[in-house]
């Protein structure tokens, strides 16, 4: 546990320290375009692996600049310069409580969910095994982690800059769901990376805004809320007569680009945050 809250800090502070960066530019960083991570129904190839690496004897996990074996090599067309993407199927093992109802349902349909952990670049190649050097890193590699060619990520250009509208009415286009948040948090603000649940096969692509709002009272939550919220609550007032999430206006919180698209599932980088935004809360392409 510890080991994983380690990690969600250096996260977490990477991308806090690129926020100013990320407004500077017309499009997102890299670090947004190739750490960002994915979740897929579709099946990752996984028969090139790392090994292991340089002093392997002592070493678990090899970070940037490191140095580590794959299982191709010259047999199988690797050569000297080639590029490939490591990363590596995740589920949230520490934590298995619902924080909202079909949270568990939701997910399953979206897929897989891989993390991105860097870049090799191959150094010196054998018959049957290469030397890759780890160029950038996004997190640390371990044995076993799958590798891909690279494939480069066109970074989406940002739309046009002006106020964010937290009144903005209904798009009338596809709703959807955060449905999780670079490795499973629960909360997320701009410059953060968060998982819905509409993809390629919802007409989604790169580049495409999600709006993210809550309706006043979500009783799909589960965790704990006061019933009826929306109009009364005992002891501070109420409304003359009931009122429901679809009376009231929408609560607007966000919004951001996409910046990967799976089958069944979009990677959203959030750009506007005006609160923070939750697993459940709502999303609707602009």
């Amino acid at each position: 546990m510890s080991r994983k809250i380690g990690h969600l800090i250096v996260i977490l502070a990477l991308t806090a320290g690129l926020a100013h960066a990320q407004r500077a530019a017309n499009t997102p960083t890299e670090f947004d375009m190739y750490c960002s991570g994915t979740i897929t129904s579709e099946k990752v190839p996984a028969d090139t692996y790392v090994i292991s690496g340089v002093e392997s004897d002592e070493r678990i996990i090899y970070s940037q600049n490191n140095l580590v074996f794959l299982n191709k090599g010259a047999k199988q067309g690797v050569k000297i310069g080639d590029q490939f993407l490591v990363s590596r199927p995740e589920s949230d093992q520490q934590m298995q409580t619902q924080w909202v109802s079909w949270q568990a349902s939701i997910t399953k349909a979206m897929g897989t969910t891989y993390a991105d952990l860097g870049r090799l670049r191959v150094v010196s190649v054998q018959e049957n095994t290469s030397t890759a050097e780890v160029v950038k890193s996004c997190d640390y590699i371990q044995r076993g982690d799958i590798v891909q060619p690279f494939v480069p990520r066109p970074a989406p250009s940002y739309k046009a800059a002006g106020k964010f509208d937290i009144f903005a009415p209904p798009s009338g286009k596809a709703k959807a769901m955060v449905a999780s948040t670079l490795r499973f948090g629960v909360a997320a603000g701009a410059g953060s990376i968060v998982y819905v649940n509409l993809g390629a096969k919802q007409g989604v692509q790169v580049g495409n805004y999600f709006r993210v709002f809550r309706y006043q009272d979500n009783h799909h939550d589960k965790v704990y809320e006061i019933p009826k919220a929306d109009y009364m609550t005992f002891g501070f007032g109420a409304a003359p007569k009931p009122y429901g999430w679809s009376d009231l206006p929408r609560d607007i919180l966000g919004e951001g680009i996409v910046v990967r698209v799976g089958p069944n599932a979009a990677t959203v980088l959030l750009t506007d945050g005006v609160r923070d935004i939750y697993i459940g809360d709502y999303v609707e392409l602009e």
